[in-house]
């Protein structure tokens, strides 16, 4: 999870810093159109396939995570890759909350609770108080409002893309159908999006080239698959508040490869994400 956490921070890094050659909206159309053939590769290798009973939870899926992305790669052009990544990540908040309501092995205990509450205070607080006005403070204060938003609406997606999956026979799939699903979902809803809105900007550099194999092989295929598996080993509450360390690392991030400031707000909120972490980490192993 630690890894995964580093890998989903740096995608935000990447998008931004490469957008003036390749659109975020392209990239990640692109990246899943890659993937996809990659994992439909391994799928025959191990002779797996697509089960009609689950086309359904499949489709629905697959549509929120090409919102989830079509959310994402908007507030990218709109505001910081640091504000992306700490809305973004809210995503945990609305899957735990969500499977609170809907799976009684999910349900969160006090302790958790208390962690869920100081981990998501931690996260706005580095974010609302952590960026200063360094040389990519970005865009507008209202842009970047617009952008703060689109980025938690794609959080919202992304944690109803959990529910769905644990809530649905998606929960009993092997992790390649479930992200097969996706990954075709964001091809055949993005690429239209982009000739829609114009986003066709696609500059074959070698840096866009290398960012490109980054996103298809390493965050696409490998990282998503590894999600998905280990939502299938592992109660969804605690990846979920582990996850939070992603927010952290993508300020930190920021501020090393897009020179975004940080500030003492940031450094607080970075202890009380630890802290809630720790907290609802320790709180699930007691309560299970």
């Amino acid at each position: 999870m630690t890894l995964l956490c580093f890998t989903w921070a740096l995608q935000q890094i990447s998008l931004k810093a490469i957008s003036d050659q390749i659109s975020p909206m392209l990239m990640v159309a692109l990246r899943s159109l890659v993937a996809a053939v990659l994992l439909a590769g391994l799928m025959a290798w191990r002779g797996e396939r697509l089960e009609r009973p689950r086309f359904g939870a499949g489709a629905a899926v697959g549509t929120l995570f090409a919102i989830e992305f079509l959310l994402v790669a908007e507030a990218l052009r709109l505001t910081a890759a640091a504000h992306v990544v700490v809305f973004l990540y809210t995503a945990p908040l609305f899957a735990v909350l969500g499977l609170h309501l809907l799976r009684p092995e999910e349900r969160l205990v006090r302790g958790q609770w208390v962690g869920v509450a100081l981990a998501f205070g931690g996260t706005a607080l580095a974010f609302l108080g952590g960026h200063g006005t360094g040389p990519s403070a970005g865009p507008s204060t209202s842009s970047s409002l617009l952008g703060d938003a689109l980025a938690l609406l794609g959080g919202a997606a992304w944690g109803a893309t959990t529910i769905t999956i644990r809530s649905t026979s998606l929960s009993q799939a092997p992790a390649t159908e479930t992200l097969l699903y996706q990954l075709l979902g964001a091809v055949v809803w993005l690429l239209p999006a982009v000739w829609i809105t114009g986003q066709a900007h696609f500059e074959p550099t070698l840096q866009v080239w290398a960012h490109l194999g980054f996103h298809s092989v390493v965050v696409s295929f490998a990282s998503f698959l590894t999600w998905f598996w280990l939502m299938r080993k592992y109660l969804a509450s605690r990846l979920g508040v582990f996850s939070f360390l992603t927010p952290m690392l993508g300020v930190l991030l920021g501020a090393w490869l897009l020179k975004e400031s940080l500030t003492p707000a940031f450094l607080a909120g970075s202890a009380l994400v630890l802290a809630g972490i720790v907290l609802a980490s320790r709180a699930a192993k007691v309560a299970r």
